[in-house]
């Protein structure tokens, strides 16, 4: 009977001891977890989307891109290396709504911008086609809506548009003949103004056809993008460097919520 007991109590003994241990091990798993999410994502719920060290996450030309001084930093020294366009693309991820927020500096004779909801190039290296949210160093672009390898341009800064459902129509002049200018946000002339030399905040509102574009908190340009045949509704994400220019352009506090 002594015996009897004895086995009982070792057996409750061994029982609590492996709850005891499975309590602590899950309660370091979800810790870490936890600790994890809170690393990445910012009160607001935006996820960084550079590590301020290197490109992992990204594929490109590493002769073009690089990170220098905590920076993603595209440069090019000659208008005749490139042979088209070439970007930075974000891999494994191809959202669809999201907010996403970035500080830019680029040069005088630069042009880049940054592409979203887009496609790779068949026959090209780096190459993407969809909607690009413009940037240029003479900011006569910058803020813009421009489908990059498409319908060209879907809005200029200052415009509010609308892009109806049309068959026959085509792109002239590097503009949508379609799109329809439903009001003004404002002198294409007096929101450059709004626009600094050196660093900028460009921030993307990208909702089911609603596409928004903002520098430094000024919403530039807005497109409700109807034409079923053409738009985009998810895609892949990526940073220009536009051919024929010699360039400089960088990019930091990269981050998007979804």
């Amino acid at each position: 009977m002594q015996n009897f007991i004895k086995s009982i109590l070792q057996l409750c003994t061994l029982f609590f001891l492996v709850m005891i241990i499975t309590s602590s091990c899950n309660s370091s798993g979800n810790s870490d977890k936890t600790s994890e999410n809170v690393a990445q994502k910012d009160k607001d719920g935006f996820l960084a989307l550079f590590d301020g060290k290197t490109l992992n996450g990204w594929e490109g030309d590493t002769s073009i891109w690089k990170v220098k001084d905590g920076i993603i930093t595209g440069e090019e020294d000659s208008t005749s290396n490139l042979k088209a366009n070439t970007f930075l693309i974000l891999k494994a991820s191809r959202p669809g709504d999201f907010e996403l927020i970035t500080d830019y500096r680029i040069s005088k004779g630069g042009n880049s911008g940054i592409q979203y909801r887009s496609d790779t190039v068949s026959g090209v290296q780096f190459g993407l086609k969809g909607y690009q949210a413009d940037i240029d160093g003479e900011n006569s672009y910058t803020g813009q809506n421009y489908e990059e390898r498409g319908r060209s341009t879907l809005a200029y800064r200052g415009q509010k548009v609308t892009i109806p459902f049309s068959p026959d129509a085509q792109s002239k002049n590097n503009a949508w003949s379609a799109m329809i200018v439903d009001s003004s946000l404002g002198n294409i002339d007096s929101l450059k103004t709004k626009i600094n030399e050196g660093w900028n905040e460009c921030h993307l509102i990208i909702k089911g056809n609603h596409l928004q574009h903002y520098i430094n908190g000024i919403l530039m340009s807005d497109v409700t993008d109807n034409d079923t045949a053409n738009r985009k509704m998810s895609g892949l994400i990526g940073l220009q460097i536009h051919a024929g220019h010699i360039m400089k352009v960088e990019y930091k506090n990269i981050r998007i919520k979804e």
